[in-house]
């Protein structure tokens, strides 16, 4: 890279000045409302919003999937089962997702329920509260898939910014060590140092991150394509029919052994009922998960008739949504466990600076980076030579062009 030309450089130090200015106010809030959701799990046992269910011999009998929800139609009887999913890391929970209607909204309210005695636990408010709030803002700025797509774009603005600052890097740095930050200089060049120095380290984490996270912005493009291109030839038989009445359904617990004879050696992630965002209007659809830190990011729908309780599809996921749940985990550190939350959340602290610094220079661009300052030549000192003097005053003449144009170019990155 240190043979780009002076023009080369000026091209890529444009690119990098607005890519950057652009979206660092947003890349600063999703990098402020991250570091939270970093330790979701950790922060809401603190607040005691976690569930958790009771003690009980490893062997107790579990009631029928169907008990659990019946127990949680209860709790909201004007209200229709969504979702129902198992606890994360516990087995022995049920939580009940219930909606209006079955179409996608926002207005859902959520039932836990012991999965051994068939009691309600809970029924926490996960639409509410100060994660909630981090959740929403960094995910879609309270604006539903505009609010996604817009930071999608912010998201690629920042990658152009990411790469067109690596290829600043190493003119920048060519009469400098790797590291180097002069701290015996101005306050904006140790900060120009700082953010170059933080901005390389923290490169290929930021941009995993940024990636991931533009992934993560066109989850319902991608869900909606899937469901365009492949389900609906699968649903050709069911083309003209109605959504199955509750009352006509088979037994969901049926349905569920059903689905789990079909793919063996898996765990169940949630359930999507008829007529739902995840499924069709005439199934139950089962998302099932591997057993390996890999597979267990992985998700395989099982279409089962909620008629009859008989399979019938379980589609391979394309490439695109197998990148996308492989993207999500990433995103927020999921797959190390607190290690690598804890990396997770320096490097996030790191890229605050990175993005801190780069405003800081931005806004303070007006003032030259060096220290130089041009000091009147003054009456020749007594007893210095006339030629020795004119020749330091020269040399300063000369100088002074150069560093100009070094101050600007590094202005400009």
């Amino acid at each position: 890279m240190s043979t780009l030309s002076s023009r080369s450089i000026r091209t890529w130090a444009w690119v990098h000045k607005w890519s950057s200015l652009v979206c660092t106010v947003f890349m600063l809030l999703l990098c402020l409302t991250g570091l939270p959701l970093i330790f979701h799990h950790e922060i809401g046992h603190l607040l005691g919003t976690e569930v958790e269910a009771p003690k009980m011999p490893a062997d107790t009998p579990r009631v029928s999937l169907d008990r659990v929800l019946e127990v949680a139609r209860a709790q909201h009887p004007d209200r229709v089962v969504q979702f129902a999913s198992q606890g994360e890391d516990d087995e022995n929970l049920w939580f009940v997702t219930l909606t209006p209607t079955p179409a996608p909204t926002d207005d859902f309210r959520s039932v836990a329920v012991d999965a051994r005695t068939g009691a309600v636990l809970a029924t926490p408010r996960f639409d509410q509260g100060f994660m909630w709030i981090m959740f929403k803002l960094h995910v879609d700025l309270f604006a539903g898939l505009p609010g996604k797509l817009f930071l999608g774009l912010m998201g690629l603005l920042l990658l152009v910014a990411l790469v067109s600052g690596a290829v600043l890097y190493a003119p920048f740095m060519r009469k400098l060590d790797f590291a180097t930050v002069r701290r015996d200089r101005r306050p904006r060049l140790k900060w120009l140092d700082l953010h170059n120095l933080l901005g390389i380290v923290t490169l290929v984490w930021f941009f995993v991150v940024g990636a991931t996270g533009m992934i993560n912005t066109w989850a319902d493009l991608l869900i909606k394509y899937w469901q365009h291109d492949q389900l609906s030839a699968l649903l050709a038989p069911y083309q003209g029919q109605p959504t199955v009445p509750v009352a006509e359904r088979a037994l969901v617990q049926q349905s569920m052994e059903a689905a789990r004879a079909h793919a063996p050696d898996t765990k169940l992630s949630f359930i999507a009922f008829p007529g739902t965002a995840f499924s069709s209007p005439h199934h139950h659809t089962f998302f099932l998960k591997g057993n390996t830190p890999l597979t267990s990011r992985l998700l395989q729908p099982v279409l089962v008739d909620a008629k009859t309780a008989q399979v019938t599809a379980a589609p391979r996921l394309p490439w695109y949504l197998t990148a996308l749940l492989v993207s999500q985990p990433l995103h927020f550190g999921d797959y190390g466990g607190l290690p690598m939350q804890i990396l997770w959340a320096v490097l996030d602290i790191a890229t605050l600076v990175v993005l801190g610094s780069g405003l800081y220079l931005w806004l303070k661009k007006g003032q030259p980076v060096h220290a130089h300052r041009p000091r009147p030549a003054g009456p020749l000192p007594a007893g210095a030579p006339a030629q020795g003097h004119a020749a330091r005053v020269g040399r300063r003449e000369k100088a002074e062009p150069a560093a100009a144009a070094q101050s600007a170019r590094a202005s400009a990155s």
